[in-house]
């Protein structure tokens, strides 16, 4: 269903259609005003982590261009902006000294969202850790988890006025996992212990991030975005389905479980206990902290058969083979069903409060044709597929409050560099103009009907 005011018409009238970017991927300006280095320039520039040596230095220079980038959003018609901050403007040690010219820039963003009558849904933490903070240890240090707090009461002081909503930490699975067991994202460890150890702390520092947004700004909704993988084993056999709940436990339940129980996953601690730290009395009680609302950030299934290797660490599992032959331009399978099966099982499992899609989105990397025009209808299908799943979830009695199209526009994606494009708007690396592609503009039109009359959700 690709018409998009039917699309329009399976969503409740207050759903909130919205657009979402990260600080390191776009900003640039990466030592102007008092920012200090994070993890990801420092890991930018080591030869062999990041395609081609690419950095953040200069991005999508949004840093200089915000005004533009918002007057941009205004036009497509959304109605929120899920954006990151970056600590290293912020408290640019880590620790220690506030960086008010920093605290600056995100006043002006703010503003410049309201000014515009769009909703400010602020991440503290998409992976850009102040460099500083490695000498300590980074995330694999309790005292991380403590300076996360600190400024997140900083931040919260400063915006908490002005924000709609507030997520702690962007997919903690890929700063703990990605960062610290495969080494594929910074700071490029591979090892399980350090992994762990950034498992605990990491969701320490988001309960106590709670604590600080509820002791300095009480009224805005505090949540957490996770990047749930839908386990799908690879057969039917016995092996392949404990595979496949091992996987789920690991991936998962290493997050949810804390969060939303008060609790580790009980078979992955007996593999795995061993090498955790010390969880105090008391952690677990901070981690668990009541949520207003969740986010989920969902892309591609995770497909699983068992790893008969006996020295394999837990969850011992091997990639099983894509079903759909649809394969975005990053290798990713396109597979919807996974999103609706995904969420059903994720709220048969845990207690969750509502929920909004914060990143949802496909790499196509189409250009500019001859007219100056990017048509990148396979993306169009993508989200039109996967937004008519988020429909059903909602008429399934799901409570689905919003959805956020990943990404605003093209950016450094990470260990791919500049090669892998999500964007609703194709930016011109050299000469930084930005082009609404044909997705961005069919997006547009499905956002322009929201808000509407008939307000269906509680």
């Amino acid at each position: 269903m690709t018409d998009p005011k039917t699309l329009a018409a399976r969503f409740p009238g207050d759903f909130v259609f919205g657009v979402a970017t990260a600080s390191f991927q776009i900003e640039g300006a990466s030592k102007a005003d008092g920012r200090k280095p994070s993890i990801w320039d420092a890991f930018s520039n080591m030869p062999g982590r990041v395609f081609g040596r690419h950095n953040g230095d200069i991005a999508c220079d949004h840093y200089n261009r915000w005004e533009q980038d918002l007057d941009l959003i205004a036009e497509m018609g959304v109605s929120a902006y899920r954006f990151s901050i970056a600590w290293p403007r912020i408290i640019p040690e880590g620790t220690g000294r506030i960086n008010e010219p920093g605290l600056d820039f995100y006043d002006k963003l703010v503003d410049g969202l309201k000014a515009r009558n769009i909703k400010a849904f602020a991440t503290l933490y998409h992976w850009d850790l102040p460099l500083a903070l490695m000498g300590d240890g980074g995330w694999t240090a309790r005292s991380t988890a403590y300076a996360f707090q600190r400024y997140a009461k900083v931040v919260m002081a400063r915006l908490g006025d002005r924000l709609d909503a507030v997520a702690t930490f962007n997919e903690p699975w890929c700063s703990v996992w990605l960062s610290h067991l495969y080494g594929v994202h910074a700071p490029g460890e591979r090892n399980m212990e350090a992994a762990l150890h950034a498992m605990h702390y990491t969701n320490l520092a988001h309960g106590l991030g709670v604590d600080a947004i509820r002791q300095v700004a009480p009224q805005v909704p505090a949540g957490l975005v996770l990047n749930a993988h839908s386990v799908i084993p690879g057969s039917d056999s016995a092996e392949d389905k404990a595979a496949a709940e091992r996987a789920f436990q690991f991936h998962n339940g290493a997050f949810f479980g804390p969060v939303f129980k008060g609790e580790y996953p009980a078979d992955m601690m007996e593999a795995l206990g061993d090498k955790m730290p010390k969880v105090e009395d008391g952690d677990l009680e901070i981690i668990s902290q009541k949520l207003d609302w969740w986010g989920l950030n969902y892309y591609t299934p995770m497909r699983v058969s068992a790893n008969p290797d006996a020295s394999a660490d837990y969850p011992a599992t091997k990639d099983a083979p894509p079903v759909s032959k649809v394969k975005t331009d990053i290798g990713w399978e396109v597979y919807a069903p996974a999103l609706k099966s995904l969420v059903e099982t994720l709220y048969d499992r845990y207690e969750l409060p509502v929920c909004y899609i914060t990143e949802n989105g496909a790499c196509y990397n189409m250009g500019l044709d001859a007219k100056g025009e990017v048509d990148d209808q396979p993306r169009l299908d993508y989200y039109s597929e996967h937004l008519g799943v988020v429909a059903d979830l909602i008429k399934d009695g799901f409570p689905m409050r919003g959805y956020f199209a990943w990404s605003l526009m093209d950016n450094f994606e990470w260990a791919e560099g500049y090669r892998m494009r999500f964007g609703l708007v194709h930016v011109d690396y050299d000469t930084q103009v930005r082009t609404v592609k044909k997705s961005g503009k069919w997006y547009s039109e499905l956002a322009a009907q929201f808000p509407a009359g008939n307000y269906k959700s509680a």
